[in-house]
């Protein structure tokens, strides 16, 4: 018995093609690795079915051994498929039929699920290491993770593990899945969701073909994996697949707080931002180990460990990292972002560099620092802020995250910090708030200069509404009651700004 082979299957080619070299030579053996619902499974019966291994093996035999706990039930289920009559262990049986059968090929798929527990881990390297000594077999496996067995002598060289699918076959698995025809734009926006994960693609445009891509796309905001999770088994169910890769023995309780906090990182973390962060992990770049071989985590090309879109997901909402570990990691980025505040200049290159490879992270980190008696908020509002001056700096415009500080600064008594951010939303270029919401932060702005002992802002925030005046003078038309405002707002301005110098005059000559 056999299964089918899959129907809709697209941009393993060249997998497809490294296979097929090494099935040709002699005594081949071979892992399928990668993360849960990446595919190996169906990658595993396009070989089956492929033409060129029906010319080169008589016998062909697929094992799931996903019901096996140990060695001899693996035998016993392999002794099942040849024909084999039960007994109390069929490992030497199975291994003298093989042996009679010329031109084999056997694959053992999900192999994972009896390797990865410690206590029966050397009883299956002895059973792949017995079956690997018969000459004309064929072995190839697929597995969780990115490590292969011991004791077995894989053919070279290796198979790397299953990388998601580029963004075209992604659209040609949606395209043949669902009988709509969808503009690019629309099915780009949806399988965003997926991280072009196989199974998330599958499900996702299984669902957008019966549901509509605006419905699909309205409920992932609040049901996000749940939304592809109900079905029964892992291969249609994405929060099981991710929860069985959760559940490897491998997966410590120090490297499910590290993915935890990749969940909210989707720029993952660099090796030394691992170190320098002085993250509350024991041995953390062993976690990153573990996460790498288990295929929950991988490193991009600028060799930062990260996350799929779906698993940061499916942990975010059952395995959320600690209060503790991202106030660590936002202490971090503060001290980045004053870093660059500080020396803002071309000397400082690899902290411009650090921040613009951490931006989504920073927005992410920060946003969850961003309520009403939060334990550090004046550090997040502050980091913000240098954000957004990072932001003008290097022509990005402005973080959206200047809107979510506005509910929240009535509430604070930190009137410089009122200020810092008043300076901020006028230099900002492209953010200009409504005619009424200028004139308030102006007047708001000049009447807190009076509370606050600061020589720096006390200059920095009239020359700021200055500079914002003259704007407003002349890029729009303004009425003659705005102009009145204009003007008189400037003769204060000014008026502050020479009582400022006046009074620290020796700090402004040393400046």
């Amino acid at each position: 018995m056999l299964p089918s082979k899959p129907k809709i299957f697209y941009g393993r080619e060249l997998e497809v093609e490294n296979i097929m070299k090494m099935l040709s030579q002699e005594s081949p053996r071979m892992a399928i690795l990668g993360g849960g619902g990446m595919g190996k499974t169906s990658l595993a019966k396009v070989i089956l079915h492929h033409p060129q291994t029906l010319e080169i093996f008589q016998h062909r035999f697929f094992v799931s051994a996903e019901a096996a706990t140990t060695s001899i039930e693996l035998a016993a289920l392999i002794g099942l498929h040849v024909g084999l009559s039960p007994g109390t262990d069929l490992t030497r049986p199975v291994v003298q039929y093989l042996s009679q059968k010329p031109s084999c090929l056997l694959i053992l798929d999900n192999l994972e699920t009896v390797w990865e527990p410690i206590q029966s881990r050397g009883g299956i390297e002895e059973f792949l290491s017995l079956l690997t000594e018969v000459k004309h077999l064929a072995l190839l496996i697929t597995m969780r993770g990115a490590e292969r067995p011991g004791k077995v002598h894989w053919t070279h060289p290796f198979l790397p593990p299953l990388q998601p699918l580029s963004a075209e076959a992604a659209h040609q698995t949606f395209m043949d899945i669902t009988d709509n025809v969808y503009a690019k734009e629309d099915m780009e926006q949806i399988l965003q969701f997926t991280d072009n994960m196989p199974l998330a693609v599958d499900l996702i445009a299984h669902l957008s073909d019966y549901e509509g891509l605006s419905n699909v796309s309205a409920r992932w905001q609040t049901e996000r994996t749940s939304l592809l999770s109900l079905g029964y088994d892992q291969k249609s169910n994405l929060d099981m697949s991710i929860s069985l890769s959760l559940s490897s023995p491998r997966i410590t309780s120090e490297s499910k707080e590290l993915l935890s906090l990749l969940s909210i990182l989707p720029d993952g973390l660099s090796d030394a931002e691992l170190v320098q962060s002085k993250l509350p992990i024991c041995n953390i770049l062993s976690c990153k180990t573990t996460l790498l071989a288990t295929s929950l985590a991988y490193q991009d090309g600028n060799r930062r460990l990260r996350s799929l879109m779906p698993v940061r997901e499916h942990v975010q909402k059952f395995l959320p990292p600690s209060l503790a570990l991202v106030q660590c990691l936002r202490k971090q980025f503060y001290a980045l972002l004053e870093l660059y505040q500080k020396y803002n200049g071309e000397q400082l290159r690899p902290v411009i560099n650090q921040i613009t490879l951490n931006l989504a992270n920073f927005h992410q980190v920060l946003q969850q620092g961003l309520y009403n008696h939060a334990p550090d908020l004046g550090i997040t509002i502050h980091s913000i802020l240098c954000l957004n001056s990072f932001y003008r700096l290097t022509g990005r415009r402005y973080t959206v995250l200047l809107d979510s500080i506005r509910p929240i600064l009535p509430g604070l008594d930190d009137h410089q910090l009122k200020i810092q951010f008043t300076i901020e939303i006028l230099k900002s270029s492209g953010y200009y708030p409504s005619s009424h919401d200028q004139e308030q932060f102006i007047t708001q702005a000049s009447s807190m200069l009076e509370h606050i002992n600061n020589p720096l802002l006390e200059c920095k925030c009239p020359c700021s509404v200055s500079d914002h005046l003259s704007h407003m003078i002349t890029s729009q038309a303004n009425s003659a009651m705005q102009q009145g405002f204009i003007f008189d707002i400037a003769d204060q301005i000014y008026v502050k700004l020479c009582n400022s110098m006046k009074r620290h005059w020796n700090w402004q000559c040393c400046v």
